[in-house]
């Protein structure tokens, strides 16, 4: 990684932020696209370069793109709530900004493209572990967006020969996390209500299972992702912790009062088997949600 130009999309939001900052570590010439819609200026590394443009914009993205060895795409507008309340806004984003994506890279001469994509893919199964073998079946505007932005990035590699590679997120959490907002990440929406002496809400019952993997496993992932030998050909990878927490357990680690609202349209259940992200990339989990809570507490 060393003096190579590298792009992170969303590098002022949360997990690419932090990517940004083990790039500039390993002494990567870091530059980061981010139209600060929810990211922020001030989460971006001093020593990477940013540059406030929109992925919609393809003209605007184009020279900064232009001769980046890799480009790690985080943009996106996330949340399945606010997908299903804002459908065309989040598809002109999440799938329309992904193919200028793959337009300027390819055009560029990028290397490799590292894809954000997500397990809301998966929607509902009958089975857990949820396994990349199994049919997509998204249950949001949101979950069907990343699912197209995975197709775009297997259809780049076959047709113009752009190195891609698509990691299935499982709720990543960790330092850096927006707790604001009615669309905020839950572990770090607890934290703030129980610092504030509120009730940590939960949605529905609260017997809803994710597999909340931690933000320093994911910037590890991504970079493995880059630079293996045994990917680059659309592979789609999940990365999870490989064990699933309720709500109501997630509430009663972080410890505190707790209130109940209505549940909102979501997969019942999330459970990743990472075992092919292990055999592609050699990347393994190593924080329990356990350890990952205490260094937010």
């Amino acid at each position: 990684m060393k003096n190579k130009k590298i792009i992170v999309t969303g590098g002022a939001g949360f997990i690419g932020s932090n990517l940004v900052n083990e790039l500039v570590e390993l002494g990567a010439d870091v530059h980061v696209i981010d139209n600060l819609s929810g990211g922020k200026k001030e989460n971006v590394n001093e020593k990477a370069v940013l540059h406030v443009v929109d992925l919609r914009n393809i003209d605007d993205i184009i020279p900064v793109i232009n001769g980046a060895e890799y480009v790690f795409h985080f943009a996106a507008l996330p949340r399945v709530q606010y997908s299903i309340e804002h459908p065309v806004e989040t598809n002109d984003v999440n799938v329309n900004g992904t193919l200028n994506m793959l337009v300027a890279a390819q055009k560029g001469g990028v290397k490799r493209v590292v894809y954000s994509a997500s397990s809301s893919a998966y929607g509902d199964q009958k089975e857990m572990p949820l396994k990349e073998t199994m049919t997509a079946g998204p249950k949001s505007p949101y979950g069907l967006q990343k699912y197209i932005g995975e197709l775009y990035c297997k259809v780049w590699s076959t047709v113009h020969n752009l190195e891609t590679v698509s990691l299935r997120y499982f709720n990543v959490y960790g330092k850096g996390q927006n707790p604001d907002g009615a669309y905020a990440l839950v572990i770090g929406k607890f934290l703030k209500q129980k610092a504030e002496g509120k009730p940590m809400t939960i949605c529905g019952d609260g017997e809803n299972t994710r597999d909340y993997t931690n933000v320093k496993d994911v910037v590890r992932a991504n970079i493995l992702a880059a630079q293996s030998d045994n990917v680059g050909k659309g592979e789609v990878m999940n990365i999870g912790a490989g064990h699933n927490h309720s709500l109501n357990n997630v509430a009663k680690l972080i410890g505190g009062e707790v209130e109940y609202i209505e549940a909102r349209l979501e997969p019942s259940d999330t459970l990743a088997d990472s075992s092919l992200a292990k055999k592609l990339i050699g990347w393994e989990p190593t924080l329990t949600l356990e350890q990952g809570l205490k260094e937010l507490q």
